[in-house]
């Protein structure tokens, strides 16, 4: 059974500069003031290819160890044959890797960690696996927990279109689904993360962060916009009318130039 819904490399490589662009710094530095002094060690779950150790390595104290947590052996493999990021005070990074389940996370997996990341995970997870990533965190990990990218479901695309409103729906609807027995949390992973901290007993910090896509990134607009579509129209075959023509007329907004678009996500941080 997949642990999450599969990414192919290219996708992840393609949002990575807008990911960046994205995050939330105030948070990062926030987690970077929370560290304990000396060697750092931070486990990155759900990594990918290693686009939020890229990101952040370059924001927190060395010397660092990343341990990448990811169900997909050829992206950690990617992620730990690159070229290794340097920290705040120009030393190389060390990598690890981890392939397994979420679901399957424990406590003991965490152990002797300074940081606990993720970036773009809860909502592709489920209610038990969004459990047991706060309950690793807050049984073992003695340290903060900082999770970037999580989507609320809220888009604005200019110019408005009076069928925004039902593809949006349509596709918070398909982020929601069942997948192989694996109900998705969708927009709602990333308040029941908030609740579950709240719960027990951590403080918890949390910031709206944006993608906003534009002609300066055509190519991400369009490979976005066209997932969005394609999900809400999988969601709802009864749009497929409406779905072909809002798709002819936004593609030809997108080669003008005039199409654009904010994706609303939240950063979250705790701590205990």
């Amino acid at each position: 059974m997949s642990e999450i819904i599969e990414v192919s490399s290219d996708w992840l490589a393609l949002r990575e500069q807008e990911d960046a662009r994205g995050r939330s710094r105030r948070l990062a530095r926030a987690a970077a003031r929370m560290l304990p002094p000396g060697p750092v060690v931070i486990h990155d779950l759900g990594s990918g290819t290693g686009s939020m150790m890229r990101w952040l390595a370059p924001l927190l104290p060395g010397p660092q160890t990343w341990v990448l947590h990811d169900w997909n052996p050829d992206l950690v493999e990617r992620a730990s044959a690159g070229v290794m990021p340097l920290d705040r005070d120009g030393r190389a990074t060390t990598v690890r890797t981890r392939t397994a389940l979420l679901a399957q996370l424990d406590p003991a997996d965490l152990e002797g960690a300074s940081l606990v990341t993720a970036s773009a995970l809860l909502d592709v997870l489920t209610d038990e696996e969004v459990r047991a990533v706060v309950r690793a965190c807050t049984t073992t990990a003695a340290s903060a927990a900082l999770f970037s990218l999580s989507v609320t479901g809220e888009v604005r695309l200019d110019p408005a279109d009076p069928r925004d409103e039902a593809f949006r729906t349509a596709f918070n609807a398909h982020q929601e689904r069942s997948v192989g027995g694996r109900r998705l949390m969708g927009p709602s992973g990333v308040a029941l993360a908030h609740r579950l901290f709240l719960e027990a007993g951590w403080k918890v910090r949390a910031i709206d962060t944006f993608w906003r896509l534009g002609r300066h990134d055509r190519g991400l607009l369009e490979e976005w916009f066209d997932g969005w579509l394609d999900a809400a129209l999988e969601q709802r075959a009864d749009l497929a009318v409406d779905g072909a023509e809002y798709r002819a007329l936004r593609s030809s907004q997108s080669r003008r130039g005039a199409l654009s678009a904010v994706v609303v996500h939240t950063d979250l941080l705790a701590w205990p």
